[in-house]
């Protein structure tokens, strides 16, 4: 291996350069904050991109109840819709279906409920602009015992499959190198 003697300004740029490279390396992903409200802590809050002219988004998140009595999401609301609703989607004789949960959801004491694509989610209706990707959609949900609490959606990209820096964020790895374990 051969050495060459490196001006102190190509030093000073390669220095900067390894300790940027390291900050981003460390740096944590953005995402939600988790909140906790009563028994209650919900994380993983995110929605997803929308198509310009698009009047329906999806509103998602995880709430678990960490106490000993159930409680019940009820509603939300938001300034970027008209109206929110809490959503069911079940197959019923090979067709999806998708409804309003008029008594709400249940979330029993010790059990978490995701709410996802495909499942139970929330759903935005009358949009009042396009949900873009980076954006935080401030909604306050509100539940029967623990009240109303304000949280933050993460607006993911068009198709995303869940929030970022969750596990999957979002991200598929479709290949693997050769003597590569998953």
């Amino acid at each position: 291996m051969q050495f060459t003697r490196s001006s102190p300004a190509s030093i000073k740029r390669l220095a900067l350069g390894a300790m940027l490279g390291g900050c981003l390396l460390s740096a944590p992903i953005a995402r939600a904050e988790d909140v906790k409200v009563g028994d209650l802590l919900i994380t993983q809050a995110w929605s997803r991109a929308t198509p310009g002219g698009a009047k329906i988004g999806g509103g998602y998140l995880t709430i678990e109840n960490r106490g000993t009595a159930p409680d019940r999401l009820i509603g939300a609301a938001t300034d970027a819709a008209a109206k929110v609703e809490v959503h069911e989607m079940a197959m019923n004789n090979g067709v999806m279906t998708m409804r309003p949960l008029e008594n709400g959801l249940t979330i029993e004491p010790g059990k978490t409920v995701k709410l996802a694509p495909g499942g139970d989610h929330l759903m935005l209706m009358d949009l009042k602009a396009p949900l873009s990707k980076g954006d935080k959609l401030s909604i306050t949900l509100e539940f029967e015992k623990a009240g109303k609490v304000k949280v933050s959606l993460d607006v993911q990209a068009v198709g995303a499959r869940g929030p970022a820096g969750a596990s999957g964020g979002g991200m598929e790895m479709h290949k693997t190198a050769p003597g590569m374990k998953m």
